[in-house]
Formats: structure tokens, sequence, C-alpha cells
């Protein structure tokens, strides 16, 4: 068999990488308010911190840096998710998230996916990362998400604001 014979295929998500002016803040922010876990980073030569879900051998799926290939040219790291939307997690424990959420002064919007059962939350890094947390209704309790004006995602319409963002770390 030659290297060509092996069809080529996408095997999953190895890792996202998320640029930050604080990594204190987003660290905190993923490991106290998403629940991940720091994992082995190799010395890189610049500041940042791999997280990894709380699973035996989950792979690592954040990786945050800070300082040198981090910034922009005007020194200071781009904040917000670009051209990328958002990033979704599969999660569980929906209503855990939102006292979690409240715990640590977080804006959240939620959503119920149209003709599914699926739940989502939907909240922002200290660096203004969009995240969307995904869950299955069929395994939750409590409420379903509230899809009341002011609380229901809608897409396209950001409601980070960096001037009030809570400090986290």
């Amino acid at each position: 068999m030659t290297e060509t014979s092996i069809a080529p295929m996408v095997a999953g998500l190895f890792h996202v990488a998320i640029k930050t002016n604080d990594l204190d803040a987003t660290v905190t922010f993923y490991t106290k308010v998403l629940g991940l876990v720091s994992v082995f980073r190799p010395d890189f030569g610049y500041p940042g911190a791999w997280l990894g879900i709380p699973l035996p051998g989950g792979p690592a799926i954040m990786h945050i840096y800070a300082g040198g290939p981090a910034l922009g040219a005007d020194g200071i790291a781009p904040s917000g998710t670009a051209a990328i939307d958002h990033v979704s997690l599969a999660c569980r424990g929906y209503h855990s998230y939102i006292a979690r959420f409240r715990a640590h002064g977080l804006d959240w919007r939620e959503f119920l996916v149209p003709g599914t059962t699926l739940w989502q939350l939907f909240v922002y890094d200290p660096s203004g990362v969009q995240l969307e947390l995904t869950f299955d209704g069929n395994f939750e309790t409590g409420a379903s998400p509230d899809m009341s004006d002011g609380r229901r995602y809608v897409a396209g319409s950001s409601f980070f604001d960096a001037t009030t963002y809570p400090r986290l770390g």
C-alpha cells in the first residue's frame, strides 16, 4: 500500500487556538467557568496554556497563547472571533453552567434549536471569543432554554462588551 492509497478524511477536531491579552483571566474562564483542566504544554518560548476535557485520555482542545505570536502589528492580541463566528462544545449540565455564569457575573444567551432536542448556551470568553455550549435536552433536567426577548440568542447579534466584562483570574 502506498501513501497515496490511504483515503483522506477528517477524523475529529484536534484543537482550537485562542489569542489573548489576559492569559490569567482567559485560563480562569476556561477552567473555573467551563471546567476544562490544564494539561502539559511544551515551552514554545512565549506564554500560554493547553486546556483539555476532564476525562481520562481527553484531547487538548483549547490552546491559549499570549505575547509573541499572539500579538498583532500594534502589539495587542486581536479580540473577538473575526471570521469564525463561534466555537461549539458538546456539554452536560445546562443549568449548572447558568449558575456558573451568574456566579462569575457573565452574560449569556439561550437557544432551543428548532425541530431538535438541542439546547444551547452562548457566552464569551475574556478575549471576546463566542462559545456555544450544546446540550442534548433529552438528558437535561429543569426548564428548557429561555427564549424570551433579551435572553434568546439571536444569530449575528453580539452581546459582548469588553468594558463591562467581569474581571476573572
